[in-house]
């Protein structure tokens, strides 16, 4: 599960994480919304990143995002993402979620099988300490081990 566009620094870590076997990897991308932006801006000022919280909603995104245009910020970064992971040698899909991403998730690991699931997006130090971030809440629901990674800068 990703928020953004993975940096390459990033996309050697997820492809080397199991490197004696062969990876196959769907990428689930889940545009930011609306419904977090207090816990995004807390996150920030947390950072010391005062400007970008004042001008996240200049880029639309979640509902309001162009969904279907090819262009769109989250339609763009997913096809980057994926395209850096096919070039790192791993078999890679991805979708775009709209709402219930855990839901999605749920179902994907169900239906590919999958052993693992790594969440890779920037610090929210507010959702991580009431244990409202996507790891923590899949942990719960998905079955199979979560694994946590931070992204970095892209």
């Amino acid at each position: 599960m990703i928020e953004k566009a993975i940096a390459p620094t990033d996309v050697d870590l997820v492809t080397t994480l199991h490197e004696d076997e062969p990876q196959s990897v769907v990428v689930l991308m889940q545009p930011r919304g609306d419904q977090d932006q207090l816990l995004r801006a807390l996150d920030d000022v947390a950072l010391g990143e005062f400007g970008r919280a004042v001008r996240e909603a200049d880029v639309p995104e979640g509902a309001a995002a162009p969904e279907g245009e090819p262009d769109s910020p989250a339609a763009v970064a997913l096809r980057h993402s994926l395209a850096a992971l096919r070039a790192a040698g791993a078999e890679a899909e991805g979708r775009l979620i709209d709402d219930h991403p855990l839901d999605v998730l749920t179902a994907v690991v169900r239906e590919t099988g999958a052993d693992e699931v790594v969440v890779l997006t920037a610090p929210h130090y507010v959702e991580e300490l009431f244990h409202r971030d996507w790891a923590s809440r899949a942990r719960h629901k998905v079955g199979v081990p979560v694994l946590r990674l931070f992204a970095h800068a892209g």
